[in-house]
């Protein structure tokens, strides 16, 4: 049985809802449903080097914040990195980013981490764009189209039923 697991750390809900429709996916696959793949789900405040290096393929899911990953999932990174170099080298990843009006910053961020880990980026960058712009509308919770939870949802599947194929 492998293992895929989804990180995540949201400030409004939407990176939350994203990635908990990624869950959905992967729980309905058929690689899911026949047992091959077991699926773990974190947030990235209680995610430990022990839960990456348990894990063979990851999906990441945050918000942009300033340009950047959310500060919750940096540090997730920065308590992970050393302790993970060298040991999770070629693992699949995947990323989504709920962004008010850009995403790329943070997209950027992850390929930057992800060249260090040594990962092996299996999908496009997810971004979802909330339109966000003023303070009141990006703290606001947000309702996340159907669209955006049907990509978060096929990105899941694929992963999982990808993982169970030995496509990576």
């Amino acid at each position: 049985m492998r293992t895929l697991l989804i990180v995540w750390h949201s400030r409004t809900g939407t990176a939350e809802t994203l990635a908990r429709s990624a869950a959905d996916g992967a729980l309905s696959s058929d690689a899911s449903r026949g047992g091959e793949i077991m699926l773990r789900m974190t947030d990235a405040g209680s995610a430990t080097a022990a839960d990456l290096l348990e894990a063979d393929a990851y999906i990441f899911a945050c918000p942009e914040n300033l340009a950047s990953m959310s500060g919750m999932m940096k540090e997730m990174v920065d308590r992970a990195y050393y302790p993970l170099l060298g040991k999770i080298e070629g693992r699949p990843w995947a990323l989504i980013v709920a962004a008010g009006t850009d995403g790329e910053g943070a997209v950027r961020q992850w390929q930057r981490i992800a060249t260090g880990w040594r990962l092996r980026q299996v999908a496009e960058p997810i971004i979802i764009r909330t339109g966000a712009d003023t303070a009141d509308t990006i703290l606001a919770d947000k309702q996340v189209a159907d669209a955006a939870l049907a990509q978060a949802r096929d990105l899941g599947a694929a992963m999982a039923e990808g993982l169970a194929l030995g496509l990576f």
